[in-house]
């Protein structure tokens, strides 16, 4: 599975599970971390819970297994090598402030 097909797949799960900002940055060009960030907003630590758990599942299910941390704070990251998912609560979010960090990184479009 390509890094466009997971962060597709990501998108669409993230759509159906009523996340909120959710934003694909293009990093394989600035690091060697990944290809993409994921990054998204959930409006409780259950619903961020919730977010990385389907995305895991669904991923699971597609023979991509990633690994999970921080399952009990305001940031949970799931990183499948290539692309790398953060789901935030909105202080937290705005606290780290990823897209400044990542400034330079192109945004990609998932509305499609």
């Amino acid at each position: 599975m390509t890094a466009e097909e997971k962060v597709a797949k990501i998108a669409e799960v993230l759509e159906k599970r009523k996340a909120e900002d959710v934003q694909v940055r293009k990093v394989g060009d600035l690091t060697i971390v990944a290809d993409y960030f994921v990054i998204a907003t959930g409006t409780s630590s259950t619903q961020i819970k919730s977010l990385a758990d389907e995305v895991d599942y669904e991923m699971d299910k597609l023979g991509q297994h990633g690994r999970m941390e921080g399952k009990s704070s305001d940031w949970i990251l799931v990183d499948y090598g290539d692309v790398i998912c953060h789901f935030f609560l909105p202080e937290a979010r705005q606290h780290y402030n990823l897209e400044r960090l990542w400034a330079d990184a192109e945004e990609v479009d998932i509305s499609k």
